[in-house]
């Protein structure tokens, strides 16, 4: 395809897309307004019933759905409390285009009105330019950008540059609980597929694109002491509590019988979470043995993610680059992101597939806060990127394939 004509493809997409905005947002509206919280154990058949509606929504783009149930987990109390299904969708299968996997959840993190909220969490409202609500940025709405990006293609009858595979998910929001299985046991699934995409974080700054190629790792720890004096502190901690302590208004005397400080550690690349887990047992129990206490402590690492580093010089960066000058009229800033994403790890060790994280969501969209929101702007040029990469990783694969084949046959 010529550089003009692609360029043609490119306006009429973008004139279907800046048409079809408004509708674009009740589709938004529409998955806001379920408040799929899987934090809380009550509103699980809430979850379970935004699954259905995102497995409808693919089903209607003419993609093979399959709703794969992952069972139950239980609760702290002893119950059992079934899982939502995890959804693995594919739609094309042309061996000449490239196949993207797209991740994303559709679980969401609690949301109260009275938790200082302006506008209701589970009505989308839109003020001066701003979509409120909650899952409006994480992640809905760069779920259904990527969903109507797709169905841009099927509606102005083009064909489909790439073939897509959809995981989705609606426990991310409480530690993604059977998706490392389910990766694990479907591997045939991605046996086809070239890259995977990731849009679940936010840009660096409030107007200026950007790739994530990278993200800590975290190893969150537990001190446990009959009674316990003091933490021990440092730069690189962040201390998140202490359970079983009294934390009420008033003064209270009592001793309790146990209690348990709660801290974690991020992590970079090239630190190795087995050596973290060592030094700070080793560190606390050394400090604890010199005050020659009765007490007994117990030091655990309930959970440790490991870091995850890209390669940005390969198609997928590239394309995406591609893409995001096209669309915003800029290059992106390449970050390496503070918090810690499990997933983005988790597919590229299961997988052995190339992953990159895409977001599209501006820094002060609030993910895990009161008034979260995505712009109308960054919802809309956000499907238009994700169409405009849609196009560009095609050309770049079709590319390698050719320069592959032609060092092949000399």
């Amino acid at each position: 395809m010529s550089s003009s004509s692609s360029s043609v493809l490119e306006m009429e997409i973008f004139q279907y897309i800046d048409a079809h905005q408004n509708d674009f947002i009740e589709d938004l509206k529409e998955w806001v307004a379920v408040e799929s919280d899987s934090v809380q154990p009550d509103l699980r058949k809430e979850v379970i019933r935004m699954m259905a509606l995102a497995a409808d929504r693919l089903s209607a783009l003419g993609a093979a759905v399959n709703s794969v149930n992952l069972g139950s987990h239980q609760l702290p109390d002893g119950k059992d409390l079934q899982l939502p299904p995890v959804i693995l969708g594919e739609l094309g299968k042309d061996p000449q285009n490239p196949t993207v996997c797209f991740y994303g959840h559709v679980d969401v993190q609690p949301a109260k009105k009275e938790d200082g909220w302006k506008t209701d969490p589970y009505t989308l409202t839109e003020i001066n330019g701003n979509l409120y609500g909650r899952g409006a940025t994480d992640n809905k709405g760069p779920v259904l950008a990527w969903i109507n990006a797709v169905e841009t293609f099927r509606a102005l009858k083009l064909a489909m540059p790439v073939n897509f595979k959809f995981v989705i998910e609606g426990m991310e929001e409480a530690g993604s609980l059977g998706l490392e299985k389910l990766l694990e046991d479907k591997q045939c699934f991605f046996s086809d597929v070239d890259y995977i995409v990731i849009s679940d974080n936010l840009w660096l700054s409030n107007r200026k694109p950007a790739l994530t190629y990278g993200s800590r790792g975290n190893a969150c720890f537990c001190v446990e002491e009959e009674i316990l004096l003091h933490l021990w502190r440092y730069p690189s901690l962040s201390i998140h509590g202490i359970e079983g302590a009294f934390h009420e208004p008033g003064i209270k005397t009592v001793i309790p019988a146990k209690v348990i400080g709660k801290f974690s550690i991020r992590q970079v690349p090239h630190m190795d979470l087995s050596v973290v887990k060592q030094q700070v047992v080793e560190h606390l129990e050394g400090v604890f043995s010199k005050r020659n206490s009765p007490n007994k402590l117990k030091v655990s690492m309930p959970l440790g993610a490991k870091p995850w580093l890209a390669d940005v010089n390969g198609p997928l960066y590239k394309a995406a680059r591609r893409a995001i000058k096209r669309v915003f009229g800029e290059d992106p800033d390449f970050i390496r992101d503070g918090s810690t994403i499990p997933v983005a790890r988790m597919f590229q060790t299961i997988t052995q597939k190339s992953v990159m994280m895409f977001p599209i969501g501006a820094a002060d969209d609030g993910e895990h806060s009161q008034n979260e929101k995505i712009s109308r702007h960054n919802y809309i040029e956000g499907t238009k990127v994700f169409a405009a990469f849609f196009l560009e990783i095609s050309k770049l694969h079709r590319q390698l394939r050719q320069t592959s084949n032609t060092e092949t046959n000399n």
